[in-house]
């Protein structure tokens, strides 16, 4: 397997999908594999990726840790399911009576948080509040909206950040020391992810725009914003494997619903994956998976968006399913 994982990595460099990027792979009994090459830019003298290199893992924060949060408040008893989302964000407008599971499963649908990157974070905030769903919910519509509504839920339940919460239930439990949100002050040794036009070069402050936004105010999003190496997403995905706890349990009984994870036969995932197979993908490159009939789980990360992000996600979703069925034969 690794000589298979190294070959179709070095492809991919070849191809300039990515600069560089580690894939690790954990199993059940705590075996782990990690094969990474490549570096951070095509500069001459920049880092090589390595098991310790810190990413932009984007979207992966809807799953690490605002959906896997929401799942074990869900369990715990302190929030629920099918309760109101208006409940708790009484000031949101037009919710269509849309419920925690409405967020979960991203059945509704409202303004698009890029479209409003550059209004300042709390009139950011008040326009999603104002303007609410487009409808009532419906069929799952990918978007950031329902997870950042859900991490914003979590904190008012909670009385304290998004950030706090993750690492007492999570993060400092699991020694995941290499994991936190971005706030406002960049990681100095983080893989730069674009060099774009609004911003000059994006490097070690989050892609995601208006999380971006958001974080310089001093909020954390449900949504992304989140940074991690291999070494740290392997200790949770291995968490999920055997259900180190009752927490984890939950979190794996709501993911294999579809609650706040991506299930099924989703193309990124591979020909081999079974049914109850979940994971989640983030913009910037990466992506985590867990195969529990098989007992096994990895994570893609890499910069594929630096120096610019590329016309279309075709060749990230082919490598990640080209690595998926490399890892599940």
């Amino acid at each position: 397997m690794r000589e298979a994982l190294r070959a179709r990595i070095e492809a991919a460099l070849s191809a300039r999908v990515f600069r560089g990027c580690a894939v690790g792979v954990v199993t059940r009994d705590g075996a782990r594999e990690v094969v990474s090459a490549g570096s951070h830019t095509y500069d001459a003298n920049a880092r090589t990726v390595n098991a310790a290199t810190l990413y932009d893992v984007a979207s992966i924060t809807k799953s690490i840790p605002t959906a896997s949060l929401a799942l074990v408040l869900i369990e715990e008893g302190t929030l629920s399911l099918d309760e109101s989302i208006k409940s708790s964000l009484p000031e949101l407008q037009n919710d269509f009576g849309a419920t925690v599971r409405d967020l979960l499963t991203y059945t509704v649908a409202g303004p698009r948080l890029s479209e409003l990157k550059e209004l300042p974070a709390e009139k950011m905030l008040a326009t999603v509040f104002e303007r609410g769903f487009e409808g009532p919910p419906g069929e799952s519509k990918y978007t950031n909206l329902p997870a950042l509504l859900l991490g914003i839920l979590l904190e008012r339940r909670m009385k304290t950040t998004l950030d706090i919460l993750a690492r007492r239930y999570f993060f400092d439990p699991l020694k995941m020391h290499d994991t936190a949100f971005y706030a406002g002050a960049a990681f100095a040794r983080a893989a730069p992810t674009e060099l774009e036009d609004w911003r000059g070069m994006v490097s070690g402050v989050t892609h995601d725009e208006s999380a971006y936004t958001l974080a310089k105010a001093g909020h954390v999003s449900g949504h992304a914003g989140l940074f991690s190496t291999t070494n740290d997403m392997l200790i949770y995905l291995h968490a999920l494997l055997e259900e180190k706890d009752a927490r984890m349990g939950a979190i794996v009984r709501g993911a294999e619903q579809g609650l706040g994870w991506q299930i099924g036969t989703q193309a990124w995932m591979g020909s081999l994956a079974s049914p109850t197979t979940f994971g989640k993908t983030g913009f910037t490159g990466t992506s985590i998976l867990v195969d529990r009939e098989r007992g096994v789980a990895f994570s893609i990360l890499s910069n594929r968006t630096y120096p610019k992000r590329p016309s279309t996600d075709d060749a990230i979703y082919a490598f990640r399913a080209d690595i998926a069925n490399i890892i599940l034969t």
